[in-house]
């Protein structure tokens, strides 16, 4: 199916198909920034085989990756190294990353080739359009959002991702059972993503405790958490299923 697609310079396909189609307050900001030399031409070899456009519409996971085994989709895959960490480590599970930003796209699909994973699939837009346009109900069996935007400033904290309304349409993706995984650093943004999920009407918390979880082993530590560990910084992570 994506072998349609033409390869091409990143920024002529991003200019034929905008990042949204979505007015109003963004979670993101495209910041600037180039592809390297590297991530260009992984772009330019595999973005046909592994990229996913808007314009494939509503798509269905067993013809995308040829079989019906577990799929996860990570929103906002950053530089793309802790989702190829999560693919190889799975090979039986597939996955969908998306990331607005370009030198991530084509950093991802260089890990891509280096590890030969076959079970990886990228947007490169807006994770709401994706969410809107192009997944079926019930068709994932976790979203994961790991250290998305903390928006710190109380002016910005309506730009955040993690909202009641973001919250329940994520839920009618997930199969009933089906997990959301989230993570941050910003202790404030924690309680925000808490009081949410907590409020959040089909979901139930997977502690008993109703706290926070311990990382779940198949969640990669990254540099920057490792990093951050070391200096004493907290991370937070909350998991909870689709009750109905």
């Amino acid at each position: 199916m994506t072998d349609q697609n033409n390869p091409q310079d990143p920024k002529d396909t991003a200019a034929e198909s905008p990042v949204t189609t979505r007015r109003g307050v963004r979670s993101f900001v495209l910041r600037q920034g180039r592809m390297t030399e590297g991530q260009k031409k992984a772009f330019e070899r595999s973005w046909p085989k592994y990229g996913l456009t808007r314009e494939h519409g509503m798509i269905d996971p067993r013809e995308v990756f040829g079989r019906d085994n577990m799929l996860n989709l990570e929103i906002g895959f950053g530089m793309g190294k802790s989702l190829a960490d999560m693919a190889e480590a799975s090979p039986e599970q597939d996955f969908i990353g998306v990331e607005v930003h370009q030198p991530g796209v084509g950093a991802l699909l260089k890990e891509i080739e280096d590890r030969g994973l076959e079970n990886v699939r990228i947007y490169s837009i807006d994770a709401n359009d994706v969410i809107d346009l192009c997944l079926p109900d019930a068709c994932l069996d976790r979203v994961m959002v790991f250290f998305p935007d903390p928006w710190h400033k109380k002016r910005h904290h309506k730009r955040r991702l993690i909202q009641h309304e973001f919250v329940q349409r994520v839920r009618h993706k997930l199969r009933v059972g089906g997990i959301l995984h989230l993570a941050t650093d910003w202790e404030n943004y924690a309680e925000h993503m808490m009081e949410v999920m907590n409020e959040s009407e089909g979901f139930a918390n997977t502690q008993e405790s109703g706290g926070y979880s311990p990382r779940p082993d198949d969640r990669p530590m990254t540099k920057f958490e490792k990093r951050g560990e070391n200096l004493g910084h907290g991370v937070w992570d909350l998991l909870f299923y689709r009750t109905n």
